[in-house]
């Protein structure tokens, strides 16, 4: 069997790699090991990074309706319980919304969940 070398696919993937480090710092973005490991580690961080936006978001939506929540009397982890006795199936992230941009309509959901919960 003859040999087969791999020149312009190599080149392909090494410029392919180069691109992506394009703006790291130093040679993470001129040599190619550099920048694969450099590319490894980044496409990792993006990858942890999205699950701790949820979890920051899910963090401040709770904050936001506890505040709203406090202004009618009512504590967070209460006013959740009342939601579902009243089978109220709002997310955390529509209730703070509510509670931000719709305080007359947060305040009718609470009156709701308040009366469920009597």
């Amino acid at each position: 069997m003859s040999r087969t070398k791999g020149g312009f696919v190599t080149r392909r993937q090494h410029k392919k790699v180069l691109k992506l480090t394009k703006g790291h710092w130093g040679s993470r973005h001129r040599l190619f090991r550099r920048a694969n490991e450099s590319m490894l580690h980044a496409l990792w961080y993006s990858f942890i990074g999205r699950k701790q936006r949820t979890r920051n978001l899910r963090s401040l939506w709770i904050a936001r309706i506890n505040a709203a929540a406090r202004m009618h009397d009512i504590s967070y982890s209460r006013l959740i319980a009342a939601l579902k006795v009243a089978n109220i199936q709002l997310d955390r992230k529509s209730l703070a919304d509510l509670a931000v941009h719709d305080p007359q309509s947060f305040a009718a959901v609470v009156s709701v969940a308040k009366q469920a919960a009597s």
